[in-house]
């Protein structure tokens, strides 16, 4: 298990440089904590930003949500999906807007393509199964779950020279090669982020745990274990299709992945096929 204590937290904070929250999520955020938040007041916030009306509103209309009807508006989207929703997509857009490619030794764009792929798939995976899983947490957590990744590489220039001795070295995965080279992770810096965004607790322990295979082996809110078991069902079929191998953490998980979403071997192909169509489509 990883232990994240206050002196952790302040080694990274001093150590790195962070984007900071956006204005606009901390208006969003304080929203939700009044008795009774505005609706339409929160809709006519957001939409003073409008690259991140268009882009919210383009993920409602995905098939990933399958709407049976177009969204046009914010407000729209804001009375369909209720405030924590919206608050979620919003977070989700924003993060990708928060670092500098300028600054950042890989390239985010296909960063952030990956990350958008492996959100997708975990809200597909969350439509499949039985127990009901807010789509709206898995994509969130499928964008947010590897964002310490780009601040690794703003503060480390030879970040792709781990990169690539991970893709070389393929029975490890990635944190223990970054452990190696920085002896910090991934994980830690975006469990730190998504703390400092002040994201749902429970995602930013998602965020800290999701390389640690360890994980199903201990007690664990069944909604959070099933947003786990997405997440990491997810990253490999993304792996799968992208890199043609499985990803490295999937034999130690998959067992485990597969008792907690309550799917057969054939249940998990049928997943498998309709990842397929999404990347040929």
């Amino acid at each position: 298990m990883i232990d994240i204590d206050d002196s952790v937290l302040k080694d990274i904070k001093s150590g790195f440089n962070l984007p900071p929250k956006p204005e606009l999520l901390s208006q969003l955020q304080d929203s939700l904590k009044e008795d009774e938040p505005d609706l339409c007041q929160i809709a006519s916030l957001i939409a003073t930003d409008i690259a991140t009306s268009a882009a919210v509103l383009k993920v409602i209309n995905s098939s990933s949500y399958g709407m049976s009807r177009t969204i046009t508006d914010i407000r729209q989207a804001v009375m369909f999906l209720g405030l924590d929703s919206i608050t979620q997509l919003v977070t989700g857009f924003l993060i990708k807007q928060a670092f500098d490619q300028n600054k950042c030794c890989i390239k985010l764009e296909r960063f952030w393509d990956t990350a958008t792929e492996i959100a997708d798939v975990a809200t597909l995976i969350g439509k499949k199964i039985k127990s009901k899983v807010p789509v709206e947490n898995l994509h969130m957590l499928g964008l947010f779950h590897d964002a310490g990744i780009p601040a690794m590489a703003m503060k480390y220039s030879n970040y792709v020279d781990v990169l690539a001795t991970a893709n070389e070295n393929y029975d490890q995965n990635l944190v223990f090669h970054e452990e190696s080279f920085f002896h910090t992770n991934h994980a830690v810096i975006g469990y730190y982020l998504a703390n400092s965004w002040n994201l749902p607790k429970n995602i930013c322990q998602l965020i800290l745990r999701h390389h640690d295979v360890h994980y199903f082996s201990e007690k664990h809110p069944n909604d959070e274990k099933l947003c786990m078991a997405a997440l990491k069902m997810a990253e490999d079929l993304v792996h799968v299709n992208k890199r043609f191998v499985p990803d490295p953490d999937w034999h130690h998980v998959k067992a485990s992945v597969l008792k907690v979403l309550d799917l057969e071997e054939d249940d998990y192909q049928d997943i498998r096929d309709d990842v397929q169509d999404y990347f040929i489509e």
